[in-house]
């Protein structure tokens, strides 16, 4: 016998669905530093990615369930690639990406029994901090322009709060990664994380053409421990730092060679 159910009641019910969904999973931070934006998730997996470069000066960074949003970043992958070849590079936009993705999740949302349990930001880096982009989307199609730092998925409020009281505007990459490990760490004081428990890249406006790197585990001890801990992946990364001005460069000339962004 088929039954009526009110259009705002559906809507709830997929919006409390979609946010149970996206709790469930573990927290990413974006944040501001002085030479670009920081990427920093709670993620041990090397293969699952929720932090990848989607053009030049473009990254993308996801909670939520993976094949959800990798089928999203592929799309935001074809979408550039096309725009930047039909048209100009420079027409690729972080603003762009996001309209395409409000569109898509906006669709999903109010169309299909079962939204994306997903929530995405979007980020440009600029000449300088002033004309950075940082665009938030969650599941139901919503865009926010948000300016410093982001916090989504897991225990959001903790985290947002903690990176609210660290955040310092223009702080160097050390002093925002120590600033992010802590507001990851809010979730659960008795959890320290580690180097090889941490997701991290970053858009560097000082380097040229591809400005996405990731960083690898080594690099992310020594950062961490260059500002004297506050973490335990400082404390396990300080026996490192003092051939980090000879071993740091060594890993960044690596990942230029072997490429820092993905397909």
């Amino acid at each position: 016998m088929p039954f009526y159910v009110s259009p705002e009641q559906q809507m709830k019910d997929k919006a409390d669905y979609a946010r149970k969904g996206i709790a469930r999973g573990r927290s990413v931070v974006v944040l501001q530093y002085d030479d670009g934006i920081l990427f920093v998730a709670d993620n041990p997996s090397r293969a699952l990615h929720k932090i990848s470069e989607i053009y030049d000066r473009i990254a993308f960074a996801a909670v939520g369930k993976y094949n959800e949003f990798e089928n999203l970043r592929l799309g935001g992958v074809r979408y550039a690639d096309i725009n930047g070849y039909q048209y100009d590079r420079r027409d690729v936009t972080a603003r762009g990406l996001a309209n395409v993705y409000a569109q898509s999740l906006g669709t999903i949302f109010t169309e299909t029994n079962k939204p994306y349990e997903v929530e995405l930001v979007v980020a440009e880096v600029g000449e300088d901090a002033e004309t950075d982009q940082i665009y938030r989307l969650t599941f139901d199609g919503s865009v926010a322009d948000e300016h410093g730092y982001v916090a989504m998925g897991g225990q959001t409020e903790s985290v947002a709060q903690a990176l609210k009281d660290g955040y310092e505007e223009g702080a160097s990459l050390e002093v925002a990664l120590r600033t992010a490990v802590r507001a990851l760490e809010a979730q659960d004081s008795d959890r320290r994380l580690e180097a090889k428990s941490l997701e991290v890249a970053v858009l560097d406006r000082n380097r040229e053409h591809r400005l996405f790197r990731r960083l690898p585990a080594r690099r992310i001890e020594e950062l961490l421990a260059a500002g004297g801990g506050g973490s335990a992946a400082g404390s396990s990364g300080s026996s490192g730092s003092s051939g980090g001005s000879s071993a740091g460069p060594s890993v960044e000339d690596v990942d230029d060679v072997l490429g820092d962004g993905e397909d």
